[in-house]
């Protein structure tokens, strides 16, 4: 059977697997926050960036969904495992795409526990942290960007990542 794959952050942008088909989606009762450290792609060990990870929160988080063909599952997803290793689990959740239909599917959530989990903090923190970190994958302020830029293409609303990435904009030149 084909597997769907909700994505909500880089995975927008840079899927970096085949599929059949990409569509639009939505998950409820989750919201996007930069919540979760980088160790290993915005940030290094001992200077960690942020990234998104979802929060089980009244809200939702709109995304993209990939159909993933049956014949590649176990590859496509051996592959995000190593992506999505710092800190990241599979969930199967509930799809809803623009005409309301809805399928399972599977999407990586860092949960609150795990090792890299960084959780909230003041705006002026974490823009820092943003605008700073850098690791393997680019700057984490890039990151941002590309995330922001994604979710206009896709008329998403997310007020956390556009607050960021305005007062990360904003920011004075720190340590970079």
């Amino acid at each position: 059977m084909h597997v769907w794959l909700f994505g909500y952050g880089s995975l927008i942008w840079r899927p970096d697997i085949e599929f059949i088909e990409r569509r639009p989606a939505r998950l409820h009762g989750w919201v996007r926050r930069f919540w979760q450290g980088s160790h290993d792609h915005r940030g290094v060990p001992d200077n960690p960036g942020r990234v998104v990870t979802l929060v089980a929160e009244t809200g939702h988080c709109d995304g993209l969904a990939y159909l993933v063909d049956k014949g590649i599952t176990e590859a496509t997803f051996d592959a995000l495992d190593y992506r999505e290793k710092n800190g990241y689990e599979r969930f199967e959740a509930e799809i809803q795409f623009r005409n309301h239909a809805t399928a399972m599917g599977l999407v990586y959530i860092a949960p609150l526990d795990n090792h890299a989990f960084l959780g909230p903090a003041p705006l002026d923190e974490m823009v820092q942290q943003i605008r700073s970190c850098q690791g393997p994958s680019g700057r984490n302020d890039d990151y941002l960007f590309e995330l922001a830029a994604a979710l206009r293409s896709l008329d998403a609303e997310d007020d956390h990542v556009f607050e960021l990435e305005v007062a990360v904009k904003a920011a004075p030149a720190g340590k970079d």
